[in-house]
């Protein structure tokens, strides 16, 4: 008798969060290169706002080469509250991936209420502005933005500064969890000895307190659903999570 075995469904790998420069070809076309031979999928390229969406393409097509999937992503920093709102207004039907560097708390509890903002990060060393706090988490969670965490720091810091850094990855971790606040683990590097594997980027979620289920899901799941959203909200047709605008052909 043969028995029934499951086939698990392969995992779709991301790291939304590559800093290369776009304007040095041979450079980038390395850093992706080894992205796509470690088994990452789906890539988000921080871009400046001002790229242009032929830029975009370009990119979009070298990626697919590689066989990538490739994200546009704009991370804003904010001199206030209004400068984010109105750098939103103009930007945020540019990218597919919109990231708020939180660098004062009145920019972060907006960033983390307005349903524009995908991603909050916050400054990796100067722990006095760190601001994910558990008002922040409320905010988030009533809004759609994640948190974000990049391992670069892990890599390079040592010795006080990282435990120091662990620690309040730990504490901020926890309150996104107990808020129901995504985890996007990104690697934030501009070169492409510094990349990890998707596994090896899950595992060090251990040392910030995920387990072996999240740190794979802020790898994979997490982000992937992120982008599919932002990429549902900016088809031609979208009014309304699960209602579109279909246009009616008639007959000449």
């Amino acid at each position: 008798m043969q028995g029934c075995g499951v086939v698990a469904m392969k995992r779709i790998f991301a790291d939304l969060h590559l800093r290369v420069n776009v304007k040095d070809s041979a450079g980038m076309l390395r850093v992706l290169s080894k992205v796509a031979a470690l088994g990452y999928d789906l890539v988000g390229v921080s871009l400046a706002a001002e790229t242009c969406a032929e830029e975009v393409e370009r990119l979009r097509g070298v990626c697919a080469e590689l066989g990538l999937d490739f994200v546009s992503r704009v991370d804003l920093r904010p001199r206030g509250s209004a400068n984010l709102i109105r750098q939103l207004r103009r930007l945020r039907r540019k990218f597919e991936v919109v990231c708020v560097s939180c660098e004062s708390k009145a920019i972060a509890r907006q960033a983390a209420k307005d349903r524009r903002v995908d991603l909050l990060s916050f400054p990796l060393l100067d722990f006095r502005r760190r601001f994910f706090d558990r008002a922040e988490a409320e905010l988030a969670h009533g809004g759609v933005a994640g948190l974000e965490v990049d391992v670069k720091p892990l890599l390079v810091l040592e010795g006080p500064a990282r435990v120091r850094l662990l620690s309040y990855l730990r504490g901020e971790v926890a309150i996104a969890k107990s808020f129901g606040v995504p985890i996007v683990v990104s690697s934030g590097v501009s070169r492409e000895l510094m990349l990890r594997k998707p596994r090896e980027m899950a595992a060090l979620g251990f040392l910030f307190g995920l387990d072996e289920v999240y740190g794979l899901d802020a790898v994979s799941r997490i982000p992937v659903t992120l982008v599919k959203r932002n990429r549902e909200k900016l088809s031609d047709g979208f009014v309304a999570p699960g209602i579109r605008l279909v246009k009616e052909e008639r007959d000449c």
